[in-house]
């Protein structure tokens, strides 16, 4: 039987639905760079051959290390579904012979090196400088127009976000980024093999997106994802996912399978995303390339990832499209054949629809709710109506347990102050779409109010 070596870090699909469809095609070997979710912890011990966490004087060489452990359980591919692995197990498999992202991996890691490379490939994307220090970020904004948008380059989860409208504000942004970027280290929640990449930042020009020339019905939010794959260098697209409208700065609040869009508007998407990732000549990974939306038919590149989408990006794909990306990637990297779609798949192949939904303490307006609350799925399935025929669950793996206080809202945190994920199985994306709405509006009423004895702890 193949052998595969997993490397596990902070993000990424559910860990439990990522180890079960590996183990299905190879035996898996766990190399754990961040403690695993307890809800997983019994399929790691189920489905996996072996199960090492390293020691911190073993992380300090971490290519190394993937290398020694690969080449001790005999591994015929190594992958990982963490964008702060990405790099390490990228350049791990090239020393080991291994298919892989490749050595342009990076590319599709650090913003600064990303927008450059498209911007040699004269592809769409909003201005931008590369910042690495307060007087780089002044100096940027002498020639960038407002509003301004600061990210730091190696993060995920719109972590470090800073919106900037004036030059007055240039310096607390840059403090306050600069102190979320150390805060996410310490939740695990940076990049693992680059050093000191906590200090490297892009600032762009913010663009004007609009959802309403591209989608039908309101409520869609102004970009979209293409989610795909690259396979001995060839992109192949699978599907388009649509999104809810973002929390200030740019905070992502719900992802849809499938986005309704037309066959014109997706065909036109996809070809843009195709020739982003092509740009940055990624090998054998997947995707995920976020596109934003703008008027008269504009697109703006986002951000690409040579990683699958996080959160609940691939169930959500498995169940609409019936596409096991996982084992599907696990095959090809073990060299067996794949048959990917020729096309992207629309929604008029779907099979119903799915959703995850970020719950953040924030309304429907992205106005901060008054009260602090307790979070409690079981009140939550109880109290909000949901369409005829739609199924709503929490993902244990990504969410606080019942009774814990929801956390404040931290707009240059992000994804960091989240309290839940919930996913919804429904009839059609329109139905997704609807049912998250009435979920926002309801959170705050029917979660239960925190004790101030709660709040203080």
């Amino acid at each position: 039987m193949s052998k595969v070596l997993l490397v596990h870090a902070k993000g990424g699909p559910p860990l439990g639905h990522v180890l079960s469809r590996a183990a299905a095609r190879a035996e898996v070997h766990l190399l754990t760079l961040s403690a695993l979710p307890p809800t997983a912890a019994d399929a790691a011990r189920t489905l996996c051959a072996s199960v090492v966490t390293p020691t911190d004087a073993q992380r300090s060489d971490l290519v190394s290390l993937i290398v020694s452990r690969a080449k001790a359980v005999g591994a015929d591919a190594v992958f990982t579904f963490s964008e702060y692995a990405v790099v390490a197990v990228a350049e791990a498999c090239e020393a080991l012979g291994l298919a892989g992202a490749g050595s342009a991996a990076a590319l599709a890691r650090d913003k600064r090196l990303m927008r450059r490379t498209w911007q040699e490939h004269g592809l769409p994307q909003p201005e931008f400088r590369p910042v690495a220090t307060e007087a780089d970020l002044h100096e940027a904004a002498v020639h960038l127009p407002f509003p301004l948008l600061l990210k730091a380059a190696w993060s995920a989860g719109s972590t470090a976000h800073q919106i900037i409208r004036s030059r007055r504000e240039v310096s607390a942004a840059w403090r306050r980024s600069r102190e979320v970027m150390a805060e996410s280290a310490l939740l695990g929640y940076a990049e693992l093999h680059v050093a000191e990449a906590e200090a490297d930042f892009v600032v762009e020009q913010i663009v004007t997106g609009t959802a309403a020339d591209w989608f039908d019905e309101s409520g869609w939010g102004d970009y979209v994802s293409v989610e795909g794959v690259v396979a001995d260098g060839v992109f192949r697209p699978v599907c388009l996912s649509g999104r809810m409208p973002t929390v200030e700065p740019f905070t992502e609040r719900a992802g849809i399978t499938p986005a309704l869009l037309s066959q014109d508007a997706q065909d036109r998407i996809v070809a843009l995303a195709r020739e982003s990732v092509d740009a940055l000549g990624l090998r054998d990974c997947g995707t995920h390339t976020e596109i934003k939306l703008g008027a008269d038919g504009s697109m703006w590149l986002i951000e690409t990832a040579a990683r699958f989408g996080g959160a609940m990006t691939v169930p959500q794909v498995e169940e609409v499209f019936g596409l096991d990306l996982i084992g599907m990637l696990v095959d090809h990297l073990l060299g067996r054949p794949v048959e990917w779609p020729e096309h992207a798949l629309t929604p008029a192949q779907a099979h119903g629809a799915a959703g995850s939904l970020v719950v953040l303490a924030v309304d429907g307006k992205g106005e901060a709710w008054q009260d602090r609350k307790v979070w409690d799925f079981s009140a939550v399935a109880a109290d909000v109506p949901l369409g005829r025929g739609s199924e709503l669950s929490v993902v244990a793996e990504s969410s606080l347990a019942d009774g814990s206080v929801v956390p404040v809202y931290d707009p240059a945190a992000g994804a960091n102050t989240m309290a839940a994920l919930c996913l919804l199985s429904a009839t059609d994306a329109r139905t997704v779409l609807r049912d998250f709405e009435t979920l926002v509006d309801a959170l705050p009423r029917v979660l239960p109010a925190a004790q101030p004895e709660e709040v203080s702890r």
